[in-house]
């Protein structure tokens, strides 16, 4: 069962979620928070798997509520939920470790299956900002491969997460155990100097290792 606490200042937005997510049989609202900071004193009761963290709210916004709870919970993952896809509040979302950006005009099937991914371990990213997020991160730097030197193994690995597979998917891809994968990948992290797999597939995307077949 998926454990999901939702974070909005809209009591409307609030319930229509929970309405919408009740009839997934996999996914359980464990609790509804008005703010940044409510969210973060209900996270130790709620043990959510995943938080729909709305990012323009009053007091502590969503971006800091995002980063105080990579700080706090590493083991929670964050699915920012929102109307804005203006590029500084994508960056900031994932700057601040979000694990993915899907807008409210999403349909409830997008949704259902963007927590399921998340709480999985993939990487989703709306596809109303998908573009506009690779397309700026490349610009940004288009010359610099900005990886350190990797094995084979390990840009194969790199480019199946970024490409949004989970650990056991890539292990499958790669005939490695789920394991194994695991450990790939937190040594990537460390490698790249990143905390989270959003941050590490940015890098991967730059670098143009994504358009490399494994």
């Amino acid at each position: 069962m998926i454990r999901v606490l939702i974070c909005d200042d809209q009591f409307v937005v609030c319930e229509g979620l929970r309405t919408i997510l009740s009839d997934a049989p996999d996914i359980e609202v464990a609790g509804v928070a008005t703010s940044g900071a409510l969210a973060l004193e209900l996270i130790p009761r709620a043990q959510p798997d995943v938080v729909l963290m709305d990012l323009k709210m009053p007091g502590m916004n969503g971006i800091a509520a995002t980063r105080a709870i990579r700080a706090q919970f590493p083991n929670v993952r964050v699915l920012a939920l929102t109307t804005y896809d203006a590029d500084e509040w994508v960056f900031d979302a994932i700057r601040a470790g979000a694990a993915g950006y899907l807008l409210k005009e999403a349909t409830r099937e997008a949704l259902i299956e963007a927590i399921r991914g998340t709480a999985a371990g993939r990487t989703h990213v709306d596809p109303g900002v998908a573009g506009k997020l690779f397309e700026a991160a490349i610009r940004r730097n288009p010359q610099a491969d900005p990886l350190p030197p990797l094995t084979e193994r390990e840009r194969d690995v790199l480019r199946l997460l970024a490409r949004g597979l989970s650990n056991a998917e890539i292990a499958g891809q790669l005939h490695l155990t789920e394991g194994t994968v695991r450990n790939y990948v937190s040594a990537l992290l460390a490698k790249l100097g990143v905390s989270d797999r959003t941050q590490a597939a940015l890098l991967a995307v730059r670098s143009g290792i994504t358009e490399e077949n494994p």
